[in-house]
């Protein structure tokens, strides 16, 4: 009995962890990440409307729309507060939330995530999502996606994302100076090889953040399956941690 009481008692102090995954992602991506965390955390993880197999809303995909499925998530848990980890499109909608609903965020840590957004950016980022063009010339992946979403349609899915990216490069979401309300605890980790994004403009959004550090993940190119998780675990707990007892 008193193990069982420990054990509640432990359950009920652990941090609450939700992780997001980037577009054309889904959850399964983390499935090492979150058995190398759940000792210490309660682990949470979805799939975004249109990833994963879960059906695709008849609205336009967006930042605030992808924002709002987290929030009702949260709500249909009955979770009061937690931990956002956001992986490139997941890191901006976790920012989205830290500003937007802060009293519900403990802290954030983005990996990867594009910040930036203009028409020559989206423009760029749109021109390598040719459905057409991966199944030619990348089958491999495009079988990949085929199995992650299944039985979903990658390709239309494939489109509303680029759709999205174009609305990005209209107007971004978050504007820069935005960032200087969010008071949540954030971590920006960037691989020091990321082509998609910059180390510019992870600098750039540090800086305007009140509270926040920055990691370099050395070796690392942007796709979150060539990160080393290793060296992402060391940084994502010595964070949560110091976050916890602050």
């Amino acid at each position: 009995r008193s193990i069982d009481h420990a054990i509640s008692f432990k359950l009920i102090c652990m941090q609450h962890l939700l992780l997001l995954h980037g577009a054309m992602g889904a959850k399964e991506q983390f499935k090492n990440i979150a058995a190398a965390l759940k000792n210490e955390f309660i682990v949470h993880t979805l799939n975004f409307s249109g990833h994963g197999g879960i059906p695709i809303a008849y609205e336009n995909f967006s930042i605030p729309f992808f924002a709002a499925e987290v929030m009702n998530y949260l709500d249909n848990n009955n979770l009061d507060k937690v931990s956002l980890f956001g992986y490139s499109m997941g890191g901006y909608v976790a920012m989205y939330v830290a500003l937007n609903y802060q009293e519900r965020i403990s802290s954030v840590i983005t990996l990867a995530a594009k910040f930036h957004w203009d028409k020559s950016t989206a423009e760029k980022e749109i021109k390598m999502m040719d459905a057409e063009t991966i199944a030619s010339k990348l089958p491999n992946f495009a079988t990949q996606l085929q199995a992650r979403h299944a039985p979903l349609d990658w390709k239309l899915l494939l489109r509303k994302c680029a759709d999205m990216l174009h609305d990005l490069g209209e107007e971004n979401t978050l504007k820069l100076e935005d960032y200087a309300n969010v008071k949540t605890k954030s971590l920006l980790l960037i691989g020091d090889r990321d082509k998609m994004v910059t180390i510019d403009e992870t600098i750039a959004v540090y800086k305007q953040l009140p509270d926040a550090a920055m990691g370099l993940l050395p070796s690392t190119p942007h796709p979150v399956e060539q990160v080393n998780e290793q060296v992402l675990l060391v940084m994502m707990k010595q964070f949560l941690r110091r976050s916890e007892v602050q």
